[in-house]
């Protein structure tokens, strides 16, 4: 099994939860975080002052797949979050040892 974490523009989840429902993928996690990479922050006007702002806000989702369907999730996030615009993201692949079902006790690829 894999555990597949994204980071991308708050923009792209709708467009990304769609994609992965589309290809059998049965349930993600998103949460709101804030970070920044070689976007390095933003400047916003308020109220006539500019000011700087160090965290850019993203949207950190996690979806624990089967090996085999994993390389394909990888594609259709990268597909789905592009915009071509710097901050797009980044997407990370790690082997995931164990799932179990809380209601079932199914362990593994059941579980998911």
């Amino acid at each position: 099994m894999k555990f597949v974490v994204a980071v991308i523009k708050p923009s792209r989840l709708e467009e990304v939860r769609i994609a992965l429902s589309a290809i059998g993928v049965a349930g993600l996690t998103a949460t709101e975080v804030k970070g920044f990479g070689r976007q390095k922050g933003q400047t916003e006007i308020y109220r006539g002052a500019e000011y700087s702002i160090n965290m850019v806000p993203k949207v950190r989702l996690e979806v624990a797949v089967a090996d085999d369907i994993a390389p394909r999730v990888v594609e259709v996030i990268q597909q789905a979050a592009r915009t071509g615009a710097i901050g797009d993201g980044k997407i990370f692949v790690l082997e995931l040892q164990e799932a179990v079902r809380v209601r079932t006790n199914e362990h593994g690829d059941m579980a998911l």
